[in-house]
C-alpha cells in the first residue's frame, strides 16, 4: 500500500477521507484513479505520463489524438528497448556459445568484458 500512499501523496489521486482507525480511505472515483495509474504504471509510463493520461482520462473536451501520442511515444520507447535488448542478447548468446566451458581458464565471455 505503500504505492498508493506515494500516489496520493504526489497528488495522482486523493484520499477521500480516514476512517476512526486513521486509515486512508478512497471513494469509487479515487479506486478508480487508482486502477488506471496501476494499468499504466504497467505499461511503463512514467508518473508524468501517467499525470497527463490522467488528466486527459478526466477530461471530457479531449481528443484521443493527445492519448495517442503519448502511447505512440511509450510505444516508440518500448521497441527501442526490444532492440537494445536484442543485441545483448545477440551478443551474449555468441560469447556463451564461444566459450568452451571447460576446466581451462580461457574464456571468450572475460576476454570481452576485460
Amino acid at each position: 500500500m505503500k504505492t498508493v500512499r506515494y500516489y496520493a501523496d504526489i497528488g495522482l489521486v486523493e484520499a477521500a477521507s480516514r476512517s476512526e482507525a486513521g486509515y486512508r480511505t478512497y471513494d469509487d472515483v479515487a479506486v478508480r484513479k487508482l486502477v488506471f495509474v496501476r494499468r499504466s504504471r504497467a505499461f511503463g509510463f512514467s508518473i508524468k505520463e501517467c499525470r497527463e493520461l490522467l488528466d486527459l482520462y478526466q477530461d471530457q473536451d479531449r481528443t484521443s489524438s493527445e492519448v495517442k501520442r503519448i502511447a505512440s511515444k511509450r510505444l516508440e520507447e518500448i521497441k527501442n528497448k526490444q532492440r537494445e535488448l536484442q543485441l545483448l542478447h545477440d551478443e551474449l548468446g555468441y560469447l556463451v556459445t564461444s566459450c568452451r566451458g571447460d576446466h581451462m581458464p580461457n574464456c571468450p565471455i572475460i576476454d570481452y568484458l576485460g
